[in-house]
């Protein structure tokens, strides 16, 4: 099992961060454009729920398209949720996705547990390419959120 924890502090209070954080549209925005991502679930709904079933297309390696499900598991708005991968690259994908107020804004919290398939293959994919394409992806996330809503500043 590996894990990924990120953190970023926005200058917007907790309201305005769930709002776009929720929307699953609003996934594309903070994707880099290399990832082809693409949703292609067309009855999600516009509101966040549990149980909520999320479809996307994406090209993580050399344009090569993998389908991916997530589900909503759990939801309290406007403090967090989580996603689970239920089909897709992953053998396990677990990702809260947390927002505490803090002063002059929010603090987001992203806490991922992953599996790559394949055992020992999958480890050493992970090593080389998986968990440097995560880091990269949460870089370009962080400064896609900063050029949206500013930086933030104590």
């Amino acid at each position: 099992m590996h894990s990924l924890y990120k953190t970023q502090k926005l200058p917007i209070d907790i309201e305005t961060a769930w709002k776009f954080l929720s929307v699953p549209e609003n996934l594309k925005t903070i994707t880099p454009s290399y990832m082809g991502f693409e949703m292609t679930s067309r009855h999600h709904g516009n509101v966040m729920y549990a149980g909520q079933i999320i479809t996307y297309l994406v090209k993580p390696v050399m344009g090569i398209p993998l389908k991916w499900c997530t589900e909503i598991t759990h939801v309290q708005e406007p403090h967090y949720f989580v996603d689970e991968q239920r089909m897709g690259p992953y053998q396990f994908w677990h990702h809260q996705h947390k927002l505490k107020e803090i002063k002059n804004g929010v603090l987001m919290e992203d806490i991922i547990h992953y599996k790559l398939p394949l055992g020992v293959l999958g480890n050493i994919a992970n090593s080389i390419m998986v968990s440097g394409q995560l880091e990269e992806i949460f870089e370009y996330r962080q400064k896609k959120l900063i050029e949206l809503f500013g930086d933030y500043k104590e």
